[in-house]
């Protein structure tokens, strides 16, 4: 059997159980305390529902208290006829239709209550009456659910401005294309294009004839000229009434533009053939070449023997030498051997003749090998420009100024040579070819520690030279340029010739030296060299 639950208030908090008081009246007095304990406790929730809703913006329920308190006959009829009720309609009681508990008037008293409670008695047992007041009774009207907090007040970082509002979709419907709605398209785009085409072809024709769609000039008939272009040059008019006259037709004359020769067009190269890279020839081993040239001088013989053989060259005399001369020659050579060696010792001499005669022919003369020279140095100098700055010590011997001077002219070189009393500097432009052969010449070939007396000519070219342009010092007697030396201060390839031509300039400080320089805009050679050991 389950343990009855205990009363609230019949336990101290030790959990002993407390002794029934003895109250004058008995149970009556009991179930009135608990009564109005009930009914207090029931205020107090209203007062509580009714203070939240009123905090929330709702109106309270308003339900006014009764004046006056039911008896309990009353409430018991009212139970067992909605019990009654219940069970006829075979359902459990309406919580909803449960009237609230009473509560006591605002002039009754609590004495007054229970002093007619006493005199009634109670009307049901005590357990029941203590399960009853354990919980209040509902209200008959349901409370609205309290509204729920929103997102400001949950978020204080909310921000309602930020939130945009959007316009729902709408799905558009689908649209087709009539058919035949391209075709006819595509059929007015080529009406156009012919009635374009035709009217193209009708303005070409008009613009062949020559005719004038606004005027009658495109009707009318040129007349023609006097003389045709190409008899102006024959007749001495302009008209041909001379014709008949044959003084002033120019046919057979010296003057005549009509002569034996025929006159060709110039033949011009192609522009793209000038793009073109000339092929490098491929070269042979000497093997190689000396098969070449016995096949070739084997296929020029066999063309000689069957010309000789046709009759279209006669055959060449028999090559004596000594050593066959007995062998070719024969009787004539055992009948008289004194004019059969005079005659092959000729013989021997012509050939060399010839020979020599040959080489002097295929040599160039000293123009072609002038022209040729320069030929190569440009197309040298076309494969790439190199520069070349060389420092040297001193310049006072003659002899080293030429050797720079014209070595430099010989390779087609342009530059400039600068001579300073500290230091002198050549600066050489040109192809990879020249400048090697310049940079040969003065790095190993010269010299620079060489000096001798100048010559009378040469002394008087140096007669206005400053002192330190000279070979000879103040007291007449040779410099020492055992310390001269030559010292290759840059060399690298350019872009662009920096000067036109060769030259040499005379400097007396840096600064002259420096704006000589600058024109070029090649001054940091200058303080490069200065800094060169």
């Amino acid at each position: 059997m389950v343990e009855k639950r205990p009363f609230p208030g019949d336990h101290d908090s030790n959990g002993v159980k407390r002794a029934k008081p003895t109250v004058p009246g008995g149970a009556m007095d009991m179930v009135a305390a608990a009564k109005a304990k009930a009914e207090a406790k029931a205020a107090e929730i209203k007062a509580r529902l009714a203070g939240g809703a009123a905090a929330n913006g709702a109106s309270p329920t308003s339900t006014p208290p009764p004046s006056q308190a039911p008896s309990t006959t009353n409430r018991l009829a009212d139970l067992k006829a909605r019990l009654a009720k219940s069970r006829s309609s075979g359902g459990p009681p309406s919580s909803t239709s449960t009237p609230p508990l009473p509560t006591p008037a605002s002039g009754v008293s609590r004495d007054d209550d229970d002093s007619k409670h006493n005199e009634k008695g109670p009307r049901f047992a005590t357990t029941l009456g203590n399960r009853r007041t354990e919980s209040p009774l509902p209200s008959a009207k349901p409370h609205a659910p309290a509204p729920k907090p929103t997102d400001e007040q949950e978020n204080p970082y909310f921000d309602s401005k930020a939130v945009t509002t959007t316009r729902g979709r709408v799905s558009r419907g689908l649209l087709f294309n009539q058919r035949g709605k391209y075709l006819d398209q595509a059929s007015k785009l080529r009406a156009q294009n012919r009635l374009e085409q035709l009217k193209k072809i009708l303005a070409d024709k008009n613009r062949r004839a020559k005719l004038d769609e606004n005027s009658e000039r495109g009707f009318l008939v040129s007349q023609p000229p006097d003389v045709e272009w190409w008899d102006e040059g024959i007749l001495e008019d302009k008209t041909y009434d001379c014709i008949e006259d044959p003084s002033k037709v120019k046919i057979d004359g010296d003057d005549s533009i009509i002569t034996v020769y025929v006159q060709h067009p110039v033949l011009l190269k192609a522009p793209q053939d000038q793009l073109l890279i000339p092929v490098k020839p491929m070269y042979l081993t000497s093997k190689e070449q000396a098969k070449l040239r016995r096949m070739r001088r084997a296929d020029e013989h066999k063309e000689q023997q069957a010309k000789i053989r046709l009759g279209l060259e006669p055959p060449p005399p028999p090559k004596v030498k000594r050593g066959n001369m007995m062998r070719v020659m024969g009787e004539q050579a055992i009948a008289d051997p004194t004019a059969v060696e005079m005659l092959v010792e000729s013989q021997i001499q012509d050939r060399h003749e010839a020979h020599v005669r040959a080489n002097e022919e295929r040599k160039l003369t000293k123009e072609e090998r002038h022209a040729k020279l320069a030929e190569n140095q440009q197309k040298d100098a076309q494969k790439g420009l190199h520069m070349c700055v060389f420092k040297i010590d001193t310049l006072a011997f003659g002899k080293h100024r030429f050797q720079i001077d014209n070595n430099a002219k010989q390779h087609a070189l342009t530059g400039v040579t600068l001579f300073h009393p500290g230091m002198n500097l050549v600066i050489v432009e040109g192809g990879t070819h020249s400048v090697e052969k310049y940079k040969r010449l003065l790095l190993n070939r010269v010299k620079w520690t060489e000096n001798a007396i100048p010559t009378e000519t040469q002394a008087e070219k140096q007669a206005n030279d400053p002192q330190w342009m000279k070979s000879m010092d103040d007291r007449g007697q040779l410099k020492d340029l055992s310390y001269n030396r030559c010292v290759l201060v840059f060399e690298g390839e350019v872009k662009q010739r920096a000067f036109r031509k060769w030259g040499s300039k005379m400097c007396e400080s840096d600064g002259e030296a420096k704006e000589v320089l600058a024109r070029n805009k090649l001054d940091s050679l200058w303080a490069l060299a200065k800094s060169t050991e």
